[in-house]
């Protein structure tokens, strides 16, 4: 049985426009738990702090604090938050479903990474990455993902689990990198499945990639 809910909010140490924060904060939407963000201002150099390295040492986003639990990485979060407070369906126990999971989880810090994830960091931020070399990634993920939604309605089989949760802002914010989702019509029902459950939150959109005016 899930955990109740936490007596004071959980606090997200992140910043708005971070697709790895979005994951945390859309989890805790979805299952309707208190929390609160911390907004990081990372060009200000918030996140090399010493007190918040004290949380998370690599300075990165996001981090959550639960209490006493201090957690970073965001799909740890994510396990985290579907064994303590979800019930079995978001992480099933079996063994093909948690492997199916697994693999999500895989290539959400994988390919998803470094392909979505890394074209929308060179054309939001400005990082200084292969902004070809990342669509490429991109672009092959996309093929191979389409396919594998064809028959399924979510991305580890017929219910929501946090594999959904993990894959879905980078890939919803795939234009922003230069990477069209048109050719791609299982993807984007996939993405509208999503969008509709209850109590989703998106992250904001920028002008950027294949949205820049």
């Amino acid at each position: 049985m899930p955990a109740a809910k936490p007596a004071q909010p959980i606090r997200l140490h992140t910043t708005l426009l971070s697709g790895h924060g979005h994951r945390v904060k859309l989890f805790l939407s979805l299952l309707d738990l208190p929390f609160e963000v911390i907004e990081l201002n990372m060009k200000a150099g918030d996140n090399r702090r010493p007190e918040y390295l004290q949380l998370n040492p690599f300075g990165q986003v996001p981090t959550i604090e639960d209490g006493e639990t201090v957690l970073f990485d965001s799909n740890a979060i994510l396990v985290y938050l579907a064994k303590r407070y979800g019930d079995e369906s978001w992480l099933p126990q079996d063994a093909l479903g948690a492997a199916t999971v697994q693999r999500w989880l895989s290539l959400a810090a994988g390919q998803i990474a470094y392909g979505p994830c890394s074209a929308r960091l060179v054309t939001v931020f400005g990082a200084p990455l292969n902004l070809e070399t990342a669509q490429k990634i991109a672009v092959k993920l996309f093929d191979v993902m389409d396919r594998e939604l064809a028959d399924k309605p979510f991305a580890a089989g017929d219910h929501v689990t946090i594999a959904d949760v993990a894959a879905h802002t980078y890939i919803a914010h795939a234009p922003e990198g230069g990477v069209s989702l048109e050719p791609y019509p299982n993807i984007r029902a996939w993405l509208r499945r999503v969008e509709a459950l209850p109590r989703f939150t998106p992250m904001p959109s920028t002008k950027a990639g294949l949205l820049a005016e």
